[in-house]
Order: C-alpha cells, then structure tokens, then sequence
C-alpha cells in the first residue's frame, strides 16, 4: 500500500510511525524517545523526560489517556498505569 505521507518530515506533532508497548522498568531507557505516551488503564507514571535531571509522577491518569511527553525512562517503581505505548 502506497505511504502518500513517506517524504514527509517527521516532527514532535506529527503522528507516531514506529509505536512500541512500554514495559516499566528501573533500570533501563526505552529504547526509543516517544513522542507521548498513550494510558490504556489509568493509574500513575513515574518517568524521567529527556531533558530531566529527576522524575516526575502523572497521577490520577484515566484510562485512555494521553501524555504529551518524551520520556528516557519510564520507572518501574511508582507506575500502576498499565497498558502503556509509545508513540514513537
């Protein structure tokens, strides 16, 4: 199927190509700098942006919401939201 979008450039704004599930995790990046996050169950969300020197927490979150943020890390410890993909 023809991507009549393939030359386009890619921006913050732009739609997400390459989504990925998050898995929490304390240790290490994802793997890829998303665009946001999308919630599929609501909860919280402790990450670290990628120009952040420490982490942040999103709390009361909905189910099927959207965080407009690019995040390196997204914490294991303190995350209940579930069902989490990047929009990368």
């Amino acid at each position: 199927m023809p991507d009549k979008f393939q030359n386009s450039s890619d921006s913050a704004a732009a739609p997400a190509t390459a989504p990925f599930a998050i898995v929490p995790d304390d240790a290490n990046p994802l793997p890829n700098v998303p665009k946001g996050i999308y919630v599929g169950t609501g909860g919280t969300i402790t990450l670290r942006g990628v120009g952040g020197t420490e982490d942040v927490t999103y709390r009361n979150l909905p189910d099927a919401s959207y965080v407009a943020v690019r995040a390196l890390f997204v914490r294991a410890t303190g995350t209940t939201a579930a069902n989490l993909i990047a929009e990368a």
